[in-house]
């Protein structure tokens, strides 16, 4: 498996090359946030050591520059997702703040009592819980779609969801947990047949597969910097422009107005209306570089990794004695491993781990109701990125196999 050459790129990660408890560390986390490279931090600290000013607020030199360096940034991730313009890219601090900004902006202004949002049962909670608030302020009922036994959303069971009161459907672009990733055309197309609009959280398909706003039929589409090699504090939401430039604004303050008077305002366009006040300006601009370093491996060949490398972990794991493994088989699988150790908790298996220099999350992964539907309380996740590789996942059996037998010797 030579898909791309992960030995070259680790060495614009510094932190791959350390020791957790005297073992160099596997970094098998990635689903909950990836590590950075030297690109990205030092054009966050050229924009500190050169340019640093506030943006869109001045005529002086830096702060000219500085917004020419936040703004190329916008227009660098429009194009990373296929945004027909970059004016309906707007920057958040994450996914959960950009879905939050839909829920409460959008929802507020279309939502009804009656009104029907669907969901998935394996959605993270943040494409819960804003619809949840949102219903609760407007009367609007939540409906979820199941998992078939394969564990896929079941598109059957969404169409027998769909009526004249469905207003939104909100679904994950790939699962943080059984790292499906899910037919968000199809959804879309089931969605917009009986008007409703398309909300994709795409915080774990945007770090690692080609990602086209357009062809995949979204009205809105939220994901995060930090999961894709960009600093934390840094997200983004797109959105079909009509949709953004009929929507009452999110924050209020600074920046996303046009006049104020004392009792009432008018406000900015697009993208301006929703970001209020002073943005994360290096970390925009460390996002615009984390696309430029990722675009420049290639999405594709990512993706295809990724595959291969859970291909690989899933046929060593499959043998191992004691193990549960979750999420289906096949092509629309990417690089994440959800599994249990029998007699083993979760986060006694991760402790286990990190002995041995190996990051893996443990618990429910912000996404209670699909643990539910698996019958679980919590699983351990083990998750890749390009810089892993297959000695590491043979170092990972290892040590699953040398924990296991530690803990039987206590059964």
């Amino acid at each position: 498996m030579v898909l791309l050459n992960p030995s070259t790129l680790r060495q614009d990660f510094p932190i791959l090359s350390r020791q957790i408890h005297g073992k160099p560390l596997i970094y098998f986390d990635n689903a909950a946030s990836s590590q950075k490279p030297r690109q990205v931090v030092e054009a966050m600290v050229a924009y500190y050591y050169q340019h640093h000013a506030n943006v869109h607020r001045g005529a002086h030199t830096l702060s000219v520059e500085a917004t020419e360096l936040y703004e190329e940034a916008r227009r660098k991730v429009a194009r990373f997702i296929n945004a027909p313009n970059p004016e309906s890219l707007l920057f958040t601090r994450n996914t959960t703040e950009a879905l939050n900004l839909v829920a409460q902006s959008w929802g507020r202004q279309n939502l009804k009592d009656g009104d029907e949002i669907i969901v998935s049962e394996a959605e993270h909670h943040a494409n819960l819980i804003p619809w949840q608030l949102i219903a609760e302020r407007t009367g609007a009922v939540i409906k979820a779609v199941r998992l078939t036994p394969e564990q896929r959303l079941d598109l059957e069971h969404c169409q027998s969801l769909l009526s004249s009161r469905t207003k939104v459907v909100a679904i994950a672009h790939m699962s943080n947990i059984l790292g499906v990733v899910n037919p968000i055309r199809r959804f879309a197309d089931l969605a917009h047949s009986v008007g409703a609009v398309m909300v994709v959280d795409g915080a774990q398909a945007v770090p690692h597969l080609p990602v086209d706003v357009q062809a995949l039929g979204a009205d809105f589409y939220a994901f995060s910097g930090h999961k894709m090699c960009g600093p934390t504090g840094a997200g983004a939401l797109w959105a079909r422009a009509e949709l953004l430039r009929a929507m009452p604004p999110f924050l209020g303050g600074g920046e996303m107005i046009r006049k104020v008077y004392i009792d009432h305002s008018t406000y900015a366009d697009i993208p301006m209306r929703f970001e209020a006040g002073t943005p994360n300006i290096a970390e925009v601009i460390g996002l615009g570089a984390a696309v430029d370093y990722l675009s420049g491996i290639g999405m594709q060949a990512i993706f295809e990794h990724d595959q291969a490398l859970a291909r690989y972990a899933l046929e060593r794991l499959e043998g191992l004695e004691g193990i549960t493994l979750y999420g289906p088989r096949g092509d629309d699988r990417g690089g994440i491993i959800p599994f249990n150790l029998q007699g083993i908790h979760p986060h006694d298996v991760a402790t286990a781990l990190d002995s041995e220099g190996i990051a893996v999350r443990a618990g429910h992964h912000c996404a209670q109701p699909l643990m539910r539907a698996l019958g679980v309380q919590s699983t351990a996740r083990a998750s890749f990125y390009f810089y892993n590789t297959e000695d590491e996942v043979e170092r990972f059996v290892e040590a699953l196999v040398k924990a296991r037998d530690f803990f039987a010797t206590f059964a």
